[in-house]
């Protein structure tokens, strides 16, 4: 009788194709929906300072957010690719 090893990489794999990758694509949507928004409420608000700056903000935190979304998406990408055992050419995004 031969004993297995049990590694963590299976588990690692499911999480991330099944709860991380939907979560960030989730937020990516979310924040390009405020970049969006923000765009949007930037021109129609030609004339009143305040809801410019509004949009401007909007417009800032979509950008941030977005980034923080491709970031995460890299160091999961790369933090993948050097485990052994994942599959580092199945369940990541595809845009």
């Amino acid at each position: 009788m031969q004993a297995q090893a049990i590694t963590i990489a299976p588990f690692l794999d499911k999480v991330s194709q099944y709860i991380l990758n939907p979560l960030i694509k989730l937020l990516f949507a979310i924040a390009f929906l405020v970049f969006v928004f923000g765009i949007f409420q930037f021109i129609r608000s030609e004339t009143s300072d305040k809801a410019r700056t509004k949009g401007k903000d909007k417009i800032l935190y979509g950008l941030i957010g977005m980034l923080v979304m491709f970031s995460a998406y890299g160091i999961i990408h790369a933090i993948v690719a050097t485990i052994p055992g994942l599959r580092p050419a199945t369940g990541y995004l595809t845009f």
